[in-house]
């Protein structure tokens, strides 16, 4: 992917003057970047580059969004503006003794404006790919939402969205537009939570906003690490990994602080309404003259999905036991489990056990994909829920005719969001298990020890 994404952005990145930026840039790799993410006012160019290229050099260039017009105005949520920004009063680069390490703190720190603890961090600053400046993919801070029965007109039955239920709080978050912001701040059923999307890795995980009991906001760092997404919290500037919840640098990297991870499941809309009928859906965000701020039916990475693309800006070894951009179901642990979509479709209802929980997990195949145009291609996907299989003092097993889900011990029917609708448990809820949908080689990466299940003969009910 040689083509880069232009961005409209203000004159200066936190602080920075253009032609200081030019000149400190003068030696290094210089790419011309164009908005797919936002900014109003007249469009101009930004060059974004750190080091000179080596082996860990930062890509500065992004896949070429396919929408055929971009906004014309920023989104209607508040997000600190950047102010012109003195001399960090500790120079962290004086604290590294490798030279690449001392350029990327000194670029981070006078370039990009950063004021995070790099005393603190648990990776080389050097496996960072700076592409944007921070929260130029602008998160939603202040999210609105319609009920259910009043969603508009534009939702599709089958578009996927991330599905969240606190305390009896439903909500639906469309990939549409978290393929756009990939952040939504929330507070769900009481719970301050933040949901997050890295279209590059297909990743959609909940956090717990809380954090050693101190709430935090998290905004896009504007950086990748093997080609996720890194989010940074703007009370510490901390850096987070988005796959594993990670602290990477600062204040909580001190203490290898970890996120909690929420359950959340990736389903079809029909899906959420059926089965949440007084749920809630995030709607789209539009301008003071109600424009969509984005083109949200048309994705920003259009076709990323094909299996013959080389994932973007990723410089690991692909583990070449599955296709690097196939997607899989994925549940963490002790041992960490990958089913690949392509036996969850052979397999729509898996009966399990993983790291001694018994699980199962309901498959749907006529999910669309979140890479596709929504206003004219509906290439599915498919999308997965999981559920512990315990109902009291029972383990349930769980099986399918090919029109619907039953279990066997009650001949109960069950829907894909894992609620019993008619038999002996009609309204039982099943509990949720925390797991992620991802393209294999992301996840991969982090979880190198993971055990691939793509066989009848590889579960163990």
């Amino acid at each position: 992917m040689d083509r880069f994404i232009r961005f409209e952005s203000s004159a200066k990145i936190a602080g920075t003057n253009w032609k200081r930026l030019l000149g400190l840039l003068a030696v290094g790799m210089i790419a011309t970047v164009v908005v797919a993410c936002g900014g109003s006012g007249k469009n101009s160019e930004l060059p974004t580059a750190t080091n000179p290229p080596d082996e860990t050099a930062t890509v500065v260039a992004a896949p070429e969004p396919t929408a055929t017009h971009a906004p014309t105005s920023t989104p209607v949520i508040e997000v600190e503006e950047v102010e012109e920004e003195e001399t960090p009063e500790t120079d962290f680069s004086d604290l590294f003794s490798d030279d690449a390490e001392k350029s990327r703190v000194a670029t981070l720190q006078k370039i990009w404006g950063w004021k995070t603890n790099f005393e603190a961090r648990t990776i080389p600053l050097t496996e960072l790919s700076i592409v944007l400046p921070k929260d130029q993919i602008t998160p939603v801070d202040q999210p609105s939402f319609v009920s259910v029965q009043d969603a508009p007109d534009y939702m599709e039955a089958r578009e996927p969205v991330v599905a969240l239920i606190v305390d009896g709080d439903a909500r639906a978050y469309p990939l549409a537009i978290l393929m756009w912001h990939e952040i939504v701040n929330d507070t769900v059923g009481g719970e301050p939570v933040t949901v997050t999307f890295c279209p590059l890795c297909n990743t959609g995980i909940t956090f717990s906003r809380i954090v050693d009991g101190e709430e935090l906001t998290f905004g896009t760092s504007g950086m990748l690490r093997n080609s996720d997404l890194v989010m940074w919290d703007r009370q510490t500037e901390s850096y987070w990994q988005q796959i594993t919840g990670e602290a990477l640098a600062g204040d909580f990297a001190a203490d290898k602080t970890v996120l909690t991870q929420l359950p959340s499941s990736i389903i079809a809309w029909e899906t959420f309404v059926e089965a949440y009928p007084d749920g809630q859906l995030l709607e789209r965000i539009v301008d003071d003259r109600g424009s969509a701020v984005r083109p949200y039916d048309s994705p920003p990475y259009a076709g990323y999905d094909d299996v013959d693309h080389h994932p973007f800006l990723f410089r690991g070894t692909v583990d070449g036991r599955l296709i690097a951009t196939s997607r899989v179901l994925t549940i963490d642990g002790e041992t960490p489990v990958a089913y690949p979509f392509d036996f969850l479709e052979e397999t729509p209802v898996v009966n399990d056990s993983v790291n001694d929980e018994d699980i199962v997990a309901f498959f749907d195949n006529g999910t669309f994909s979140a890479f596709n145009d929504l206003s004219n291609d509906h290439q599915t996907s498919g999308s997965v829920a999981v559920f512990s299989r315990a109902v009291g003092d029972r383990v349930l097993t769980f099986e399918t005719d090919g029109d619907g889900i039953t279990d066997v011990e009650t001949g109960s029917i069950w829907n894909l969001a894992g609620i019993a609708i008619d038999g002996e448990l009609a309204g039982t809820q099943l509990e949720p298990v925390i797991h992620a949908n991802h393209f294999w080689f992301a996840w991969a990466v982090f979880k190198p020890t993971t055990e691939i299940r793509d066989s009848i003969s590889d579960l163990k009910p």
